[in-house]
């Protein structure tokens, strides 16, 4: 279940594992960021969107794992 609706007192299906502290190129590979389950929460996809709403991405990962800066 999406842990913020939850906290609202809404039952929503959770969709999206989110990274509380974003990742980054630099943080990638830190599995005290990636991995650590308190900077890991379960949200639903409209939480998600509210999130990251007017946020340009700034990096995509490449089909073998790498990570690709956007310009």
């Amino acid at each position: 279940l999406c842990e913020r609706c939850r906290k609202r007192g809404q039952i929503v299906p959770g969709a999206i594992v989110h990274h509380k502290i974003y990742l980054t190129p630099e943080n990638i590979n830190d599995e005290s960021i990636t991995l650590n389950w308190d900077n890991l929460e379960l949200v639903c996809r409209e939480c998600h969107a509210q999130e990251h709403d007017g946020v340009k991405k700034r990096y995509t990962i490449g089909p073998n794992g790498s990570v690709i800066a956007e310009n």
